[in-house]
């Protein structure tokens, strides 16, 4: 007869890749069933994006037929709970872990990869906010294909709350869903912030496992102030291959790099890394340069989290609504996810191995 301490004990040799601890170590196995020849249970990942869930599994049934009976017919089932290492719930009390987009300048695509990262991570089962909290200039409403639509108000509580709007399986809020897209937002930099802090109390979000932030450009008061007013996991960093954008990302590296913010880095992208004509899916052509922001991953001894081309489908799909990590046409689809998986990877590993996540108390 199998019995459940042969099962955990073969189990027991199986390591998470990442977090360097076997599966029962870090109670990932649950759910044991024997019945006769057949032997069942379940692996609780740290996140459905973990891009390693196959290697696991085999690794799983591995370790059955080697240490318990070498023909018994196994079932690994994969669920999957995001860790988080949040200590209060006071902010956002619902949301396990807030990943920033951030960029040291403009037009390097930063709402393209946070549209396609959230989008990525819903993908793969995670539940997903995603906040666009660039004031000036919020393009979320136009690459979702929610421009036309307005947020509703709910009661909890007693407290009126914005609802955001759900497109493609995420909640997403944006000052373009409540102004007129034809004017300009003309305010100061204490209003924007105001603004940030009311979709941050104010907007619903509910139980997410990932709210991402698209940022702004640059290094200010929006940065701040969010730093300032949410617990943030961790920071993502575009730049493009050009040295102009990767001087300016080593800003925003720098910014969050701080002793007094010290937020951490979950890695670096490379957007628009190379041009690839749609009839030439082979071709690449290193229009803006070939390699900067892996070397600046480098330099700085971070995760690089991938390179994006420069396609003519990421531009369409943002222009029509449909980002391109939903269309199964586009040759960029399996980058995006990739991506997203590799950002859930490391938010994993910065949950196990990092400080927890508070809100940052600047002194001046």
């Amino acid at each position: 007869m199998i019995s459940k301490e042969q099962v955990l004990k073969a189990l027991g040799t199986v390591q998470e890749p990442d977090l360097g601890k076997d599966l029962v170590a870090l109670n990932m196995v649950q759910d044991v069933e024997i019945d006769g020849n057949n032997i069942s249970f379940t692996v609780v990942l740290t996140t459905p994006a973990c891009p390693l869930k196959e290697l696991i599994e085999r690794d799983c049934i591995k370790a059955i037929h080697e240490h318990v009976d070498a023909d018994a017919n196994v079932i690994v089932k994969m669920t999957s709970n995001v860790n988080t290492n949040r200590k209060d719930n006071i902010v956002l009390p619902g949301v396990k872990n807030i990943i920033m987009v951030a960029s040291g300048k403009g037009g390097v695509g930063k709402s393209t990869v946070s549209v396609n990262l959230a989008l990525g991570l819903a993908q793969e089962g995670a539940s997903v906010g995603l906040l666009d909290a660039d004031i000036y200039g919020p393009s979320v409403p136009i690459m979702l294909g929610i421009r036309d639509e307005r947020p509703k108000m709910m009661d909890v509580n007693g407290k009126g709350m914005i609802v955001p709007i759900e497109r493609y399986g995420i909640k997403a809020m944006s000052i373009g869903l409540l102004v007129d897209e034809k004017q300009a937002v003309i305010w100061r930099g204490p209003m924007a912030s105001s603004a940030l802090k009311q979709f941050i109390s104010d907007v619903y979000w509910g139980e997410l496992d990932y709210l991402v932030i698209d940022l702004p450009p640059g290094t200010g008061d929006v940065h701040l102030t969010l730093v300032q007013a949410v617990p943030v996991t961790g920071a993502v960093i575009v730049s493009t291959p050009q040295a102009v954008a990767a001087a300016d990302a080593k800003k925003a590296i720098m910014m969050f790099k701080q002793p007094q913010i010290n937020v951490p880095i979950l890695g670096i992208v490379e957007n628009m890394a190379y041009f690839t004509p749609a009839e030439l899916p082979e071709n690449k052509y290193y229009i803006f340069g070939k390699g900067g922001a892996a070397q600046m991953a480098d330099q700085f001894d971070l995760p690089f989290l991938g390179e994006i081309p420069l396609v003519q489908s990421i531009r369409e799909g943002g222009d029509k609504g449909i980002p391109a990590v939903l269309d199964d046409e586009s040759i960029t689809q399996n980058i995006f996810e990739q991506l997203a998986q590799n950002v859930a990877r490391n938010v994993s590993l910065r949950n196990a191995n990092l400080q927890p996540t508070k809100v940052v108390e600047i002194q001046y």
